[in-house]
């Protein structure tokens, strides 16, 4: 269905060191079924993205700043992982307090790779299940969540991932997932 989120306003909150794929993949799959994205980070201007974390892939343009953006103007959030970008939006406020609005609002909240680690600052993961990269799960584990290792977790409003390559399980539970919940108005 070309035109399921037809109507769906979705935000991307990524920074410096965001890991291309996990950026470009899922926006393109909410692209395709009819969704708008904005692109929010932590600064103005564009964001470096990475491929495997340490090799320079381009870069991004930010539509806006996460400081300049609210929560009931979106009907879900995606963070896109790599280390950098997990890392570096975990130490800024304004992203974490979006993430954990955002959380408690109970819209669709997905994150791949490191970016459960945003989440974990955020406070929203104590008795939750979700999944990541394998070197997050003590962290999440000790912040209270239940870790698995699957291609996707879905757990009430939140949905996580481990790597690229559950991208393809990722942008089918996101696409899926964000059809089910009202455009806002």
């Amino acid at each position: 269905m070309a035109n399921e989120l037809h109507g769906r306003k979705i935000a991307f909150l990524a920074t410096d060191g965001v890991e291309r794929v996990e950026l470009e993949r899922p926006r393109d799959a909410v692209t395709d079924a009819g969704g708008q994205v904005d692109l929010l980070s932590i600064s103005d201007g564009q964001i470096e993205a990475r491929d495997h974390d340490l090799e320079l892939a381009g870069t991004f343009s930010v539509d806006r700043t996460v400081d300049d953006a609210r929560v009931d103007e979106y009907d879900a959030l995606v963070i896109p992982g790599g280390t950098v970008n997990g890392d570096k939006l975990r130490l800024e406020d304004s992203a974490v307090s979006f993430v954990a609005e955002f959380v408690r609002s109970g819209k669709p909240v997905a994150a791949i790779c490191h970016a459960p680690w945003v989440l974990l600052e955020a406070g929203v993961i104590d008795g939750r299940t979700l999944t990541s990269y394998p070197s997050l799960r003590t962290d999440l584990r000790n912040a209270g969540a239940t870790v698995v290792d699957q291609e996707v977790c879905i757990d009430g409003n939140l949905i996580t991932s481990r790597s690229p390559d559950d991208l393809p399980a990722f942008c089918q539970a996101i696409t899926d997932r964000f059809a089910e919940t009202p455009a806002h108005t």
